[in-house]
């Protein structure tokens, strides 16, 4: 049985289901938001094509062993990432792997190695 041009698909808690994402407001406030989400369910098609697998802004899955080295920095480097690393509640040590492993991921990405 097809839907005429005023009758709505409807899920079984009476929400309306989008089936094109164009429908969806943008720029909602949260209220708002919440409010368009209480009375509107997306369609099966539509929660199948909002899923990304795109894996080129991941970085490669961590090694598991790990090598001690000595880094030399200037000290207002280890300051400044000191303090960021307190601000996210990680060890500084931590945080600089964290970095290291982004900006290595960021070149070999750019140099096509993998």
């Amino acid at each position: 049985m097809g839907l005429n041009a005023f009758e709505e698909e409807r899920d079984e808690l009476g929400r309306v289901i989008i089936d094109d994402p164009n429908l969806i407001p943008k720029h909602m406030t949260e209220e708002e938001e919440h409010q368009f989400w209480e009375n509107h369910a997306m369609s099966e098609r539509l929660l199948e094509d909002s899923i990304i697998e795109d894996d080129d802004d991941l970085p490669p899955p961590r090694r598991t062993s790990t090598q001690p080295i000595s880094l030399r920095i200037e000290s207002d480097l280890l300051v400044r990432l000191q303090h960021l690393a307190e601000l996210k509640n990680i060890p500084y040590q931590t945080l600089l792997k964290q970095f290291v492993t982004e900006r290595v991921y960021e070149e070999e990405k750019r140099e096509k190695v993998f």
